[in-house]
């Protein structure tokens, strides 16, 4: 970073839990670290205390509206920040407050950088346009070669503007010499696991696409009858869905074997019970941060063949992958790796662990974004 303070503004929607949220939270941290002041303005949210611990400061803002009034009316009060907080550089990573930071940063003069943090679907006219402004930025980074080849097809943005960053795991946190028994303990008992049964566990938001209904047909086909799906991740509401789930469990006999424990403060702990963590997306991932986190635990992983996955897992030396949607793929995999001996697996767990180290920490996703806000801010 230069020599003076720069302020640098993150903008989202909202600071729930997510991929995007933890990745603004981390580069909070980044900035004060490196003697810079780092602003985040959103509707606000159950990660916002981490950023002000992070050493940043929250700005509450309507960001979550995609309203095109409330864009425009947004874009007023992010240009009276840029003004009033003397910021530096602005960083959008959400489409619909994109846009009002798009508009801010041009009529004020600062850059503007986006994160292209997903496969966004253009089911609907002019959802290509909507979703161009996250391919607007001065740079653009990219949080996968996937991500990157979308962004040059679909918007003709030149290589030169773009940079590739991958999602990172936080490997301290995300260390198994760092979590204690006790952690895990309370987790069984809160989730109702019973002693020295196998766990597959699926994290990520209890949402259609993210594959909850395969892992519950695979389970209903594996060889194993000892095998309890654990389901960890925020429904946000989508009761709808959950029911199904349920249901689907019910009809086909494993509802005794399938937890679904929503939103979990503690991950490590988490996906250290885990015999093996899925990630059973049936639409490709931007990049698939679980299976980052996962393999920074030193646990096996299986995960949809598509999308980020494929940069992430090298098959049978840090994990495997299998066609999206196939459950009885999946089941067949899954009693493979139960079945591999405990040296095997521990040798599979610190190669992955040891590709995450090399590749995919949140330490290098740090570095190379502010290496990319000192190459503008120079």
């Amino acid at each position: 970073m230069p020599e003076s303070k720069p302020v640098i503004l993150q903008v989202l929607p909202a600071l729930q839990a997510g991929g995007v949220e933890r990745g603004t939270v981390e580069m909070a941290r980044a900035i004060v670290e490196a003697g810079g002041v780092a602003l985040v303005a959103s509707a606000g949210g159950r990660l916002a205390a981490q950023v002000e611990r992070a050493g940043g400061r929250n700005i509450l803002l309507p960001l979550d509206t995609k309203s095109p009034i409330g864009i425009w009316r947004n874009a007023g009060k992010l240009e009276q920040i840029i003004r009033g907080e003397k910021v530096s550089l602005v960083h959008a990573r959400s489409r619909a407050p994109a846009w009002s930071a798009w508009l801010a940063a041009r009529r004020v003069g600062v850059p503007f950088v986006t994160t292209y943090h997903g496969v966004y679907n253009e089911d609907l006219p002019f959802k290509r346009r909507y979703n161009a402004v996250m391919a607007r930025g001065d740079r653009v980074i990219a949080i996968s070669e996937f991500v990157a080849k979308i962004v040059r097809e679909r918007h003709g943005v030149e290589p030169a503007r773009i940079r590739v960053i991958h999602r990172g795991a936080d490997t301290a946190l995300f260390d198994p010499d760092a979590v204690k028994p006790d952690r895990i303990l309370k987790l069984l008992r809160a989730w109702r696991l019973p002693d020295g049964v196998p766990v597959v566990m699926l994290p990520g938001r209890v949402t259609r696409w993210k594959g909850q209904a395969v892992l519950i047909e695979a389970l209903a086909q594996m060889a194993r009858r000892d095998v309890m799906a654990v389901l960890v991740g925020d429904a946000q509401g989508r009761t709808t869905y959950t029911a199904e789930l349920e249901k689907l469990a019910h009809r086909l006999g494993v509802a005794d074997r399938v937890r679904l424990v929503g939103h979990c403060d503690d991950m490590p702990a988490a996906l250290k019970l885990s015999n093996v963590v899925v990630n059973a997306s049936t639409d490709p991932e931007a990049f698939g941060r679980v299976v980052v986190e996962a393999q920074a635990m030193g646990r096996a992983v299986v995960a949809s063949d598509h999308g980020g996955a494929v940069e992430t897992i090298v098959p049978g030396e840090t994990g495997w992958r299998v066609p999206p949607g196939d459950a009885a793929a999946l089941a067949a995999v899954l009693d493979q790796v139960l079945a591999m001996d405990e040296p095997e697996l521990a040798a599979l767990g610190a190669r992955a662990r040891a590709s995450v180290l090399a590749q995919f920490s949140v330490a290098a996703l740090q570095a190379k974004t502010l290496d990319v806000y000192e190459e503008l801010l120079r």
